[in-house]
């Protein structure tokens, strides 16, 4: 909590600064925890009730902890049409992602699905952690999920 007191005062606990810090804890910790939301409340000294409007209300906001991975799959019409969901599901299939669960047991990957990330022309695309990987198949990002797991075990 120590760092997140510091990101709050580093924008002199000004309430027009709350989507900031919001973002900027996010960036840091990748979610924004219930005691979270309450600390930023009590040290901008408004309502726990506002802070968590702002956080549902804007959807780059997330609640839920999430893995060292990000992958996003884009199911934007170029995507979708060149076969996103079935990559989608072979994420899903591999990580024993079930129901609405979107990280997996291990902790180690988050699955999102994105209207679009602007890269139509390398369709179907998938970014892990913002790095794009272009015209991808459900056996390629397979293979990228080994790579990532392997590389995770070995840097312990």
């Amino acid at each position: 909590m120590e760092r997140v007191e510091s990101i709050i005062d580093s924008y002199g606990c000004e309430r027009h600064n709350l989507i900031a810090i919001m973002q900027d804890i996010q960036a840091e910790f990748k979610y924004l925890s219930p005691e979270v939301l309450e600390l930023i409340a009590k040290k901008l000294n408004v309502g726990v009730a506002k802070v968590y409007s702002v956080a549902t209300f804007y959807e780059n906001f997330s609640l839920e902890s999430k893995g060292k991975y990000i992958i996003k799959v884009c199911d934007g019409t170029a995507c979708h049409v060149r076969k996103s969901q079935p990559i989608y599901n072979a994420i899903r299939e591999h990580l024993g992602l079930k129901g609405k669960q979107k990280t997996s047991a291990n902790g180690l990957f988050t699955l999102e699905t994105v209207a679009c990330l602007g890269a139509c022309g390398l369709a179907p695309v998938v970014t892990v952690n913002d790095q794009v990987h272009s015209k991808m198949t459900p056996d390629a990002m397979i293979e990228l999920l080994k790579q990532l797991e392997k590389e995770d075990a070995e840097n312990g």
